[in-house]
Order: C-alpha cells, then structure tokens, then sequence
C-alpha cells in the first residue's frame, strides 16, 4: 500500500494544501473523501449530473498519483460500474486532460471538474467503451437506456438533503408561538392595568323626603377596555352630584312655605 513516503515532501505539502481547500469547498456535486496517511490515492464521490442518465446516481473514483506527480498526470478510474464511452468495462478513464493535454499547473479541483463534465458531454470518438460509444452516435435514447438502467442497478443514492419547505413550516410555528406568547403579555398587562386602576364609586346615597338612603347600582366597565380616561368618569360622578341638589333643597322649600303660612294665620 503506497504511503505519504512515496511522494516528495514538496509535493506532500501541496497536496495537504489543496485537499484542505477541497474539503472546505468543494466543487458543485463532488465530495471529496482524504486520507491522511497516504495522498497517492485520492477518492471521490461525483453526483450524476441534472438531465443526463446518471442523474439520481453517485459513482465512486480514485485518482492515483505517481512520485513524479505533478509533472506526470493522475491515472483516474472509476469504483461504481457505470456504462459511459469514455469509461472503460474496468473503470479506467479516457479523457485529454489525463492524457495530451496535461499540465503540471493543473489541480485536483480541475481534474475532478473535467471528470464530472464528462458525464454532461461524452466524446465517443475517443471511447474506451465501443458499444457505448457506437450506441451514443447511432441511436441516443437506447444509450441513454442502457445508462439509465447501469445508474439504478450500480450507482449509490444520493444523501438526502433538508426542505427549505420544513424550515418555512419550522419557522412560521415559532413565529405563530411568538405571537401568541406576546398577545398573552399584552392581556395580562391589560388585566393588571385595570386592578391597579381604582373604579369610582358607582353607590351614591340619595336622601329622598323621609331621610332614608336609596343606593343606585350602575354596571361598571374597566377603564384600560373602554378608553375613558379618569376625568370623564369624575365630571360624570359631579354631575350626578349636581342632578341631587335640587331633590334636597325642594323638602326644605316646602318647610318654609308652610311656616310662612302657619305665621299668616296668627
């Protein structure tokens, strides 16, 4: 098993550089899985891309690097078995950019990317498979078929991901709580502003001719629900005061008028 000791230490370190890199920022639809003891051997996880036969299907791929990498090109080869014309029936792959078009500058990311491209675009003038190459040109929809038929039977299902719906659901409960929570604080603020506030006294004693106390009763509503402020309910309260004078002054009125007539007769 090839180990960390087959490369060089400056390759090691760009290596562990670019693979940090990958790790925490992974191209769109590739998952990148590192092995800390040996970078000879990258593997990686490449999502079937939208609109094409392998959509719903995760194949699995190495790349194995030589100790003269970078200046010689990674050998990739894919583990999920997977009907492609540019992939071989033992998963080893054909692409240029792994081949004649090679470029020390060039790094894992984009080699991982050309790979999955591959999946988009095949180019089956150049194809490792020839039945799958020969399908692709002479009749698509059987290719596709065929491709379609691999991905379900071989490929790995993709981890399922969150619903931004059950987050919008997550969220509109708790807003709902909230709201609810801050109602009842309202109500209970109300309830206390209104035992805080004292009623005014609704019982006036009304003196009628014979001197005996009559109390009126009125329904009384709090303030903080009505909106009346404190002084409308004291001008109320005076004016009854008012509407009672006249009921005591008439007895005394009538005591005067009949003394006056008493005081005529003598």
């Amino acid at each position: 098993m090839a180990t960390n000791e087959n490369l060089p230490p400056n390759v090691i370190k760009q290596l562990a550089k670019e693979l940090k890199n990958l790790d925490e920022s992974p191209p769109e639809g590739i998952n990148v899985g590192v092995n800390d003891d040996d970078f000879s051997t990258i593997f990686a996880d490449i999502e079937g891309p939208a609109g094409t036969p392998y959509e719903n299907g995760v194949f699995r791929m190495k790349l194995l690097l030589s100790y003269d990498f970078p200046h010689s090109p990674p050998k990739g080869y894919f583990l999920t078995k997977i009907f492609h014309p540019n992939i071989a029936t033992n998963g080893e792959i054909c692409v240029n950019t792994l081949k004649k078009d090679w470029n020390p500058s060039l790094g894992l990311r984009h080699v991982l990317i050309v790979v999955r491209c591959l999946l988009i675009e095949p180019f089956p003038e150049s194809a490792l498979n020839e039945q799958a190459g020969k399908m692709l040109l002479e009749n698509y929809e059987e290719y596709a078929r065929h491709a379609r038929l691999y991905t379900g039977i071989h490929a790995l299902k993709p981890k399922p991901k969150f619903k931004s719906g059950a987050i919008s659901e997550s969220t509109t409960v708790l807003n709902i709580d909230q709201s609810n929570a801050s109602l009842l604080k309202v109500d209970q603020k109300n309830q206390a502003t209104a035992a805080a506030v004292p009623l005014p006294s609704n019982t006036a004693a009304l003196k009628g001719v014979n001197g005996q106390e009559h109390p009126t009763t009125t329904c009384v509503t709090p303030l903080a629900e009505t909106g009346v402020s404190g002084s409308a309910v004291v001008s109320s309260t005076a004016t009854q005061k008012k509407e009672l004078g006249p009921a005591k002054v008439q007895p005394d009125k009538k005591k005067m008028d009949a003394r006056k007539k008493s005081l005529k007769r003598l």
